[in-house]
């Protein structure tokens, strides 16, 4: 059904444009003339007359273009109810929407637009192209058809035959063309470019009643549940606010009162399924137009059947393992609609678990299972406060697998670089539970001179540095010596690995050195650290290599004075939580190493 075309303030206006009105003749525009943002008009006072106010480039123009928006998109959004021929002369037409077969329209003759008797009846004709009439093209209304009542949505420009005679309001989204002799019962509205008249004459429909109409009700509806109605009060065509509005079709008919965009919203609760009616009246309202007592065209809505709730688990994400919780989630809906604070009781596990929905209708829990194998899951809706009957209402069982708990597994990883009597050694292991990192565990490494604790960081390794006091095959172990997760760790013991140390050879020493951002382009390491060596006595020309955590990461040659400095180098995320790095270079044919501290730098950029 056709709705009329909300023009706002270009209502007023019998000749709107974009860049500008230019007339030939005595043209006579019973109404108002603007042109807006940047146009002119030209060919009135003298020759044209305008009855009305001529408004170049101002306010009003300007706020009647972005009203001219607005309608041109209601009209061309407006679902069409039936597609036409090109050419309208010489057929009669009802109340409706129209497409145009050929995306054109052409006038060559008589159309009649019949109103059937309605006089709120709206005629709107839509063209993707052009709107072209010749001479004898001319538009007859019956029925108690009103020119303020037809809309013509042209998407591009309009031309108006010599001696035609149009009704209706013409939406052109470029350009309008009036020649000689064109009579417009309407109006000549141009979003994006010029109206051209010559010796017209255009008159802006008189004042019409109010209209009311019902919107689409949006969503299921559904007995027994409220369900959102709104119609829409307009005078002309602009909104009528402050009108008390009566809906009807309901259980209990409601009224409310229209917003400023003149829109009513009410709830009307409905009790038998099946087609229902709704139609709105206007039972108040304080506007120049005729509108106590003005009702809307029914429009007839589909009652369904109240259902009851619907509760269902969903899969579970992830491995299930003896002993550790599992998270389990539930959605609960009425009639296809989340419930929101239902309570919710998991069954499955070793212990029941009872969770409230969010506003997602999700209930979240946790269960824990005590033995390995097949487990069912079922959740039950224990309260609900919902028109649905929900409480009792129990899932489909879900059927998950439980695997048996696995203990820690700690690994001694290989030591990378060489290992001399007396200089710190770092040692590292990788705790896992399940092939997952345990963070948080403390470790102890055995086989060096003394014994040292550490803490595994979020990817499960812990870090760490031995000395050895005697050179020859020694045994390093890794013992969990606690850990708070749920397998079985403390007291896990690593396989030994076996390591050879070397006999110390020359004098290395290493500075203390302190990690720092990379910035401002971290790229391509996050970290990075100055790492300087010396020999003693000096020796030039000697190429020292420094590793952290046992991995190279780049090497330096001595100067003069038996210096090696290694400028900027790169560090993971790991290395900076050692807390020393270390120096080894061939002198004379031995290897001999040393060890300096590496801490953060303050600050550390």
């Amino acid at each position: 059904m056709a709705t009329l075309v909300p023009l706002g303030s270009a209502a007023t206006f019998g000749v709107l444009a974009n860049t500008a009105v230019t007339n030939t003749g005595p043209t006579v525009v019973t109404g108002d003339l603007g042109v807006s943002p940047a146009g002119a008009v030209t060919g009135f006072n003298p020759p044209g007359t305008v009855t009305g106010t001529i408004h170049v480039n101002d306010a009003a123009a300007a706020q009647a273009q972005a009203d001219l928006l607005i309608g041109y998109g209601n009209a061309l959004l407006q679902p069409a109810t039936a597609t036409v021929a090109t050419e309208l002369g010489g057929t009669t037409l009802t109340p409706g929407v129209y497409n145009s077969l050929s995306g054109t329209f052409s006038l060559n003759g008589p159309l009649t637009l019949d109103a059937q008797g309605d006089p709120n009846a709206v005629f709107i004709f839509k063209t993707n192209t052009t709107l072209i009439t010749g001479a004898a093209g001319t538009v007859n209304l019956a029925g108690l058809a009103q020119s303020s009542h037809v809309f013509w949505q042209v998407g591009s420009s309009a031309t108006l035959g010599v001696g035609t005679t149009i009704r209706g309001s013409i939406l052109a989204n470029t350009s309008i063309t009036a020649n000689t002799g064109a009579i417009v019962d309407g109006r000549l509205l141009a979003l994006g470019a010029a109206v051209t008249l010559d010796t017209n004459a255009v008159t802006v429909p008189a004042l019409t009643t109010c209209q009311v109409v019902v919107q689409p009700v949006v969503g299921p509806v559904v007995v027994g549940q409220p369900t959102p109605v709104s119609a829409v009060v307009t005078c002309n065509g602009l909104p009528v606010s402050g009108a008390s509005v009566t809906f009807n079709g309901g259980a209990v008919p409601v009224t409310v009162t229209t917003n400023l965009a003149g829109v009513a919203t009410g709830s009307l609760t409905f009790n038998t399924a099946g087609a229902a009616t709704v139609t709105a009246t206007v039972t108040a309202a304080g506007t120049a137009c005729s509108c106590t007592g003005v009702v809307s065209a029914p429009v007839t809505i589909t009652v369904t059947p109240q259902q009851s709730c619907q509760v269902v688990v969903q899969p579970v994400v992830g491995p299930v393992v003896v002993g550790q919780p599992t998270s389990v989630s539930a959605v609960v809906t009425c009639n296809g609609l989340p419930v929101s604070g239902a309570s919710v009781t998991f069954n499955g596990g070793a212990v029941p678990v009872t969770v409230t929905t969010n506003l997602a209708g999700v209930a979240t829990g946790s269960l824990t299972f005590n033995t390995a194998g097949a487990a069912t899951v079922t959740a039950t809706v224990t309260a609900a406060g919902t028109a649905c009957s929900c409480t009792g209402v129990v899932s489909a069982p879900v059927t998950i697998t439980v695997t048996p708990q696995q203990s820690c597994q700690v690994v001694v990883q290989p030591v990378v670089g060489p290992v001399v009597v007396g200089q710190p050694t770092s040692v590292s292991a990788v705790v896992t539970c399940n092939g997952l990192p345990v963070s948080g565990a403390s470790v102890t490494f055995n086989g060096g001179a003394v014994p040292v604790t550490v803490t595994t960081n979020a990817a499960g390794v812990a870090t760490g540095s031995l000395t050895f006091n005697t050179a020859g095959a020694a045994t390093v172990t890794a013992t969990v010596t606690a850990a708070g997760t749920a397998c079985s760790c403390t007291g896990v013991v690593s396989a030994p690995l076996t390591i050879t140390v070397g006999a110390p050879t020359g004098p290395l020493s290493a500075s203390p050195a302190c990690w720092r951002v990379n910035l401002p382009f971290p790229i391509p390491h996050l970290f990075v650290a100055t790492l300087k060596a010396t020999l003693t006595p000096a020796q030039a020309g000697v190429t020292v290599t420094f590793y952290v955590s046992g991995l190279p990461v780049g090497t330096a040659v001595t100067n003069a004075s038996g210096v090696a400095t290694l400028n900027n180098a790169g560090l993971s995320i790991l290395q900076i939580s050692a807390s020393s790095y270390t120096a080894v270079a061939t002198v004379g044919g031995s290897t001999v190493q040393a060890t300096g501290s590496l801490t953060p730098c303050f600050p550390p950029v």
